[in-house]
């Protein structure tokens, strides 16, 4: 599995990062940061939350 953030729709609301803080993180710089492109599948579920809940539609899943 791998997490891919479409950067040019994402507004770095941290939303992800709620969801899932192992592997999203907004710094102070206020961008976000994929902290792990290629997640363990045992974070598949909360990949799959940190999607449906992405208010602008910028985190997906490939495989």
């Amino acid at each position: 599995m791998r997490v891919v953030v479409d950067f040019d729709k994402c507004k770095s609301n941290a939303v992800c990062m709620a969801v899932a803080p192992d592997v999203f993180e907004v710094r102070d710089d206020g961008y976000l940061y994929i902290l792990q492109e290629e997640p363990p599948e045992a974070l598949r579920p909360k990949m799959e939350e940190a999607v449906r809940q992405c208010p602008t539609g910028a985190v997906s899943i490939e495989g």
